[in-house]
């Protein structure tokens, strides 16, 4: 069954918070598609995960790119899986695909945008009554995740 995990953003902005959960993903060799609300939004973030952290490299692509079935982290606003990813990051409050092909669906949601907050609310309604097995997970103040739920 698949693992799904909600990450509720309370300190920090997403291109601060999904960087290091890219790079674990990748250490652990999982390949991982985010999947972002629209293009332009996808865009910045794929400009961003070059230009991050000066000492750290993170294989990405697009699925405007050529290669996207080659990537190990592929940026997409489509719900199809293309690099064929067992780990799917939604974030921005995208419309996620079916959860079953995944073995992670990771839901990331900014506590201060209610559009999202309310968008993550109905997942986890709808996900729990589907009967998966659900964690939630907020940010500390010092801006680490601990398990809530």
């Amino acid at each position: 069954m698949t693992e799904v995990l909600f990450y509720h953003l309370t300190e920090s902005k997403l291109e601060d918070a999904l960087p290091p959960l890219l790079e674990k993903s990748v250490e652990r060799g999982w390949r991982v598609a985010v999947q972002l609300k629209d293009a332009a939004r996808r865009d910045l973030l794929d400009q961003h995960l070059w230009t991050f952290r000066e000492d750290s490299f993170l294989p990405h692509g697009t699925d405007e790119g050529d290669l996207a079935a080659n990537q190990p982290v592929l940026l997409t606003v489509s719900e199809g899986n293309s690099n064929a990813a067992t780990v799917r990051f939604i974030v921005d409050g995208a419309e996620p695909p079916p959860v079953e092909p995944y073995s992670r669906i990771v839901f990331m949601f900014d506590g201060y945008d209610q559009a999202q907050l309310e968008g993550a609310r109905a997942q986890w309604k709808n996900l729990k009554g589907e009967g998966h097995n659900l964690t939630y997970w907020q940010q500390t103040p010092e801006g680490r995740w601990e398990k809530k739920a």
